[in-house]
């Protein structure tokens, strides 16, 4: 036994993804459906977006103090029935709002769809937005605001997003105090009816697949129709700002935050997957270079790294850390030296076939199961795109030679072009 625990097991490359396509069918009123059959247990996963999202508000905290009203009562439930009723069925929501969607997620026992449909209904196309919930909603998100201003990293990620997409789009403005006394029901009532419409939804559907689901789904949305269309601001543009380094002094904090970054290409582009093996590389896993060198060999942070991220109208790479006050130029500056040897020695074969190997585990975790599938499918059709991504991701992850990651790093990371903030 013990000699066979020093046994390194063998590392098996990932010849070939194979990715179960979604079916695709469309409700009497045009609403797309899309249905991932997978899994063997009884339960089912749908969930219901909107174009709804942070982009879409025409008032700070709009889309999300929406989103988080429609389980305060509907029509015909209070919102104590309604929580009741979930619970009695055993159903698990999620309300989300992202920058370009928000949405709602329900998981329950197949066996109760119908009436699991008839709630969700009530839920997305019958709020009432009672005035006295709203309010105590609201008063709760501004003490919690009050907090989070106190923390470095949250106002580090504000003036990061407000530097690369400006003040003034839904993608980098700011909330302030005075924001949280502007949202009512009427103008809640307003961007409900502008937003959660049937031409503007969207329904992702997996798990064990009731027999009758796309039936009921006509059932109980496909005679919504829509009662004004509504066009959106054109004007509302990105325009990142001309200052490249922001400092924001915060009295009394131990650590500064450093965020450094840019807006870049989303998943439509064809360098994205390289784009991806590259800051995996840079910051993307624990055992990356930013991690071996600033957390382990030089100490100055418990946790250092980097993600490459896709919006609907763009992208944006962002290096995150958190550091003492005495070590921020130091890791500023170790920051820079990581993307400069990147930009000009090539990457050895065995640090490329560890990421190889990391990323191809993860993508093999992204298909792991009925729900993992739906979240998948989810991040590139908002994009316009289908598992044909994930495909040229696995070519890219068995293919990409140094000489590339060398031509991505001086195209995407050039130093002059990154926005620096710190905050401490």
């Amino acid at each position: 036994m013990n000699s066979l625990q020093r046994i390194q097991p063998k590392v098996f490359p990932i010849e070939k993804v194979n990715i179960p396509e979604a079916l695709s069918v469309t409700l009497n009123n045009g609403i797309p459906v899309h249905i991932i059959e997978s899994g063997t247990e009884e339960i089912m996963r749908i969930e219901f977006i909107f174009r709804a999202g942070q982009v879409s508000e025409y008032l700070p905290l709009l889309a999300s103090a929406t989103n988080m009203m429609l389980t305060e009562g509907s029509q015909n439930y209070t919102s104590e029935e309604l929580n009741r009723l979930l619970d009695f069925y055993g159903a698990f929501i999620n309300l989300s709002t992202e920058k370009d969607h928000a949405g709602f997620v329900i998981f329950f026992l197949n066996k109760h769809i119908e009436k699991i449909l008839e709630l969700s209904r009530e839920i997305l196309f019958r709020p009432v937005f009672p005035e006295e919930e709203l309010n105590s909603l609201m008063k709760k998100r501004l003490s919690w605001f009050n907090i989070n201003r106190e923390k470095v990293g949250n106002l580090a990620i504000d003036q990061f997003f407000e530097s690369l997409f400006g003040k003034h789009h839904p993608y980098g403005y700011q909330v302030e105090e005075k924001d949280f006394g502007g949202i009512t029901p009427a103008v809640l009532e307003d961007f409900h009816m502008k937003y959660y419409t049937p031409g503007n939804m969207t329904i992702i559907v997996s798990g064990k697949i009731h027999v009758l689901t796309t039936e009921l789904l006509n059932k109980y949305f496909g005679d919504i129709t829509s009662k004004n269309l509504y066009i959106e601001d054109s004007a509302n543009i990105l325009k990142g700002e001309k200052r490249k380094k922001v400092h924001l002094s915060k009295s009394g904090s131990l650590q500064s935050a450093i965020r450094i970054g840019s807006a870049t290409i989303n998943k439509r582009h064809p360098d994205y997957t390289g784009l991806k093996f590259l800051d995996t590389i840079l910051g993307g896993y624990f055992g990356s270079r930013l991690m071996k060198n600033i957390r382990e060999e030089k100490g100055y942070t418990y946790g250092i790294g980097s993600s490459v991220a896709s919006l609907y109208l763009s992208g944006y790479k962002v290096i995150s850390t958190e550091v003492g006050r005495k070590y921020r130029k130091k890791t500023i500056d170790e920051i820079y030296k990581e993307i400069y040897l990147l930009q000009t020695i090539p990457v050895e074969k065995n640090e490329m076939e560890v990421v190889r190997n990391y990323m191809s585990g993860e993508m093999v975790r992204m298909f792991d199961g009925p729900f993992a599938l739906a979240e998948s499918f989810k991040s590139v059709w908002e994009l316009g795109l289908g598992n044909e991504y994930y495909y040229r991701l696995a070519e890219k992850i068995r293919t990409i030679e140094p000489d590339e990651i060398i031509r991505l790093a001086k195209t995407y990371y050039n130093i002059d072009e990154l926005y620096e903030i710190t905050v401490g």
